[in-house]
């Protein structure tokens, strides 16, 4: 059996070790509610977090669909462009995929003399961060302009409100 029917084999159980992975990237006491609770309508984020990883898998192993690759990426790559993560940190999470078949596939294919499959498959990880890079850096951009908005936005209701208060200032008053 060669690695990627291992991967296949085991998808779900590794989607899910993938997604403990990530989750541990976060504050420890946010880590105990979202691996607690899966419930996608109480832990949006960590039911996300597992829905990536559990669509991510099998389209690795196909590697045909790069439009499903970034749609799969986006749900997860946009959750951590708004929190309080460097880039770095956003998406360490790609290379974490790299590190839980390192630790469940290297004795097996090292025994076979066959480390070269594993090799050969994390290059489509390392194609991933490339294009998880890609929807990062997108996400950032969104932010900023949304950012810029909501300033133009305040400020223009302050010059409105400044007006209103100059003209009822200015405005004479009947007794």
């Amino acid at each position: 059996m060669g690695l990627t029917d291992s991967i296949a084999a085991r998808s779900e159980e590794l989607a899910r070790k993938w997604a403990d992975l990530v989750l541990g990237t976060y504050p420890e006491q946010t880590q105990v509610v979202w691996r607690k609770n899966r419930d996608q309508f109480t832990n949006p984020v960590g039911d996300a977090i597992l829905q990536s990883t559990s669509k991510l898998i099998p389209l690795l192993l196909t590697w045909n669909d790069a439009e499903a690759v970034a749609k799969a990426l986006d749900q997860i790559v946009k959750i951590r462009a708004v929190q309080d993560f460097t880039p770095g940190q956003a998406l360490s999470f790609v290379f974490l995929l790299k590190k839980l078949l390192r630790q469940e596939f290297t004795a097996e294919l090292s025994a076979r003399g066959a480390l070269e499959e594993l090799l050969r498959f994390e290059t489509r990880v390392d194609n991933l961060a490339v294009i998880a890079f890609d929807l990062y850096v997108a996400s950032r951009d969104q932010i900023a302009r949304m950012r810029v908005e909501e300033v133009k936005r305040a400020h223009k209701n302050i010059v409105r409100r400044a007006n209103l208060m100059k003209a009822d200032v200015a405005a004479p008053k009947a007794d």
